[in-house]
């Protein structure tokens, strides 16, 4: 190369550094303007986020501009035909990439690094703000990671390779048919992630035998149909979230909690939650929650099974309402239930992860201010953040595949149940957010009244078994773990591997993944876990021998369903979990 073309060189990678340091800053300062309107609807300040101290700020940029630099260096000695060492390579798990089109071209090799120094720049900027609130930096990161995963090179037709082959290969089809899958999401208003055709729930999915007992406006009450001769005599009911359908529990004979713990010799009960609907269903309280979903449900169970303490189990919001009903039978002078299991469930919410770091005083008081007093929140919006969490999986991964590459997305149960989304009332969602997400009220004794009575977790004194997921962004395990200190009985702590769901659903059928247990009972989650040692397999063995010591003798299993005051309305899965949104 040349002494003039060296230089031009040199210049010409000193503009482009200038110019994505120059990009880094005009995005922070664009956040700085998002947070404002975060915190502050009237607009009028609009400060600059505090960038890293100066010699922090600088050993970046250095690193920034080596790395660049080194990326350079590889494209210009890089031979035709051959491949280059790469000087960044995607995050582990990271698959946007790992098609050969992105390495054997040098152009496109090129587009994917950069793209991932840029990002990584991005990254570590975020984490080095000088940003004390930690709800605060937390948003900044989330927004960071949206606008990242946003603009990946993956997401657009002229920078995607893989785009390009597959139209060429279809003779462009692959373009016609994206252009009519992006039209049919359109009208579906939602991206699609599975064949939906593939799915009907009662046909192949929640098909665990039973029948619906018991129904009030908010929900169903289900018992399941005996698999074994002889069962516990102390029955489970089970609380799933309101957020969401209850066959997440009960997806198909394979991967079903509610068909394994029956085939282990339980009479199961399960709450089908009702979704609600903006002209009928909008005024619904926390309160009316707790009253008719698992207090009612508990009734029954006891006038069904004539056992006064069942066992229960909470899932995710489902157990933050079930720990808050046993609070209020506990405050009215009742011994509620024999045991509880709470699976990936927050009660402290100082860290509630990334949903968390969405909510701020402005946007509940918004929310109060127009579904508060009635009204919902429609489900695809709230799908809608659930699924921005995991943007690259849940979002882009679609938007590449339905649309730039013209493909079908294959049928899979979990993610067909992703889409089934449930409305929320107004009056509870709000009432959720202010007192658990933004205040954490729950965990100060006495702070809440909930129908009328003060609210003392501590007097939840019952056998507890808690398990939480190590990779959940929705339930931090370190969060759950806190529970312990809120609880009043003795507690099992448990830590499965995976994240929010996947670690929860692990089927011991396929006993795959890892869970970590200890005796120890220290306040702090760090230190039990140095002290856990790791158990291959699912935690659900682990657990369903727990659930044994407080089942009781055995007993006859029941000849029929329900009994003389509650007969049998109509066949588990129920009317209610079948309502769309």
């Amino acid at each position: 190369m040349s002494d003039s073309a060296g230089s031009q060189s040199t210049a010409g990678m000193q503009a482009m550094l200038a110019a994505g340091q120059a990009m880094a800053q005009n995005f922070f300062d664009a956040l700085a303007r998002q947070q404002v309107a975060m915190q502050d609807s009237s607009g009028v300040a609009v400060p600059k986020l505090p960038m890293p101290e100066s010699a922090e700020m600088a050993r970046m940029q250095q690193a920034f501009a080596e790395k660049h630099v080194a990326l350079w260096s590889s494209m210009l000695a890089r031979k035709p035909g051959g491949e280059a060492t790469p000087v960044v390579q995607p995050e582990p798990g990271d698959r946007r990439f790992t098609a050969p089109e992105w390495s054997e071209s040098p152009v496109f090799d090129y587009v994917r690094q950069a793209y991932l120094l840029n990002a990584g720049f991005l990254k570590e900027m975020a984490e080095a703000l000088p940003i004390a609130d930690g709800r605060a930096k937390s948003r900044i990161q989330f927004l960071t990671r949206q606008y990242i995963e946003a603009l990946a090179p993956t997401n657009f037709a002229a920078t995607n390779p893989e785009f390009i082959k597959t139209a060429i290969e279809t003779k462009g089809e692959s373009i016609a048919q994206g252009v009519r899958n992006m039209l049919g999401d359109l009208e579906k208003g939602r991206i699609s992630m599975t064949d939906d055709a593939a799915f009907e729930v009662g046909r192949n999915l929640a098909l665990t035998p039973g029948a619906v007992i018991f129904e009030n406006e908010l929900m169903q009450l289900i018992q399941y149909a005996p698999l074994t001769e002889k069962v516990a005599q102390v029955p489970l009911l089970i609380i799933p979230p309101c957020i969401n359908k209850f066959y997440i529990m009960d997806l198909q004979p394979e991967n079903s909690l509610v068909r394994f713990i029956i085939e282990q010799g339980f009479t199961v009960f399960l709450v089908s939650w009702k979704n609600p609907r903006p002209e009928s269903g909008g005024h619904h309280t926390w309160d009316d929650y707790l009253d008719k979903g698992p207090l009612t449900a508990l009734e029954v169970v006891r006038a069904v099974t004539r056992v006064k303490k069942p066992n229960v189990l909470g899932f995710c919001v489902g157990g933050t309402l079930l720990t808050s009903a046993l609070a209020v039978a506990r405050a009215r002078g009742e011994e509620p239930v024999a045991s509880l299991t709470l699976m990936t469930t927050l009660l402290d919410f100082a860290d509630a992860g990334e949903i968390g770091c969405l909510v701020d005083e402005a946007s509940v008081t918004a929310r109060e201010a127009t579904i508060g007093k009635g009204g919902v929140l429609r489900g695809q919006e709230l799908a809608n953040v659930f699924s921005s969490l995991r943007a690259n999986d849940l979002i882009w991964q679609y938007v590449v595949g339905n649309y730039l590459k013209g493909k079908t997305p294959q049928a899979f149960d979990l993610l067909y149940w992703n889409s089934d989304s449930t409305n929320l009332p107004g009056p509870f969602l709000t009432w959720y957010l202010r007192n658990m997400y933004l205040e954490n009220n729950l965990r100060v004794p006495g702070k809440l009244k909930m129908l009328g009575e003060k609210i003392d977790l501590a007097k939840v004194d019952m056998p507890a078994y808690l398990m939480a997921a190590r990779e959940d962004h929705i339930v931090p395990w370190k969060s759950a773990y806190l529970a312990r200190n809120l609880l009043g009985g003795d507690t099992t702590y448990v830590l499965g591997a995976s994240g929010h769901i996947a670690g929860a659903i692990n089927p011991a059928s396929k006993n795959r993944r890892s869970y970590w247990t200890s005796d120890a009972r220290p306040t702090d989650p760090d230190e039990w876990l140095e002290q856990a040692g790791e158990q291959k397999g699912s935690w659900w063995l682990h657990w369903i021998e727990w659930l044994r010591q407080h089942g009781g003798k055995q007993v006859a299993a029941r000849g029929r369903l329900g009994s003389t005051k509650y007969e049998p309305i109509e066949p588990a899965p129920g009317r209610y979990v079948k309502e769309r949104a």
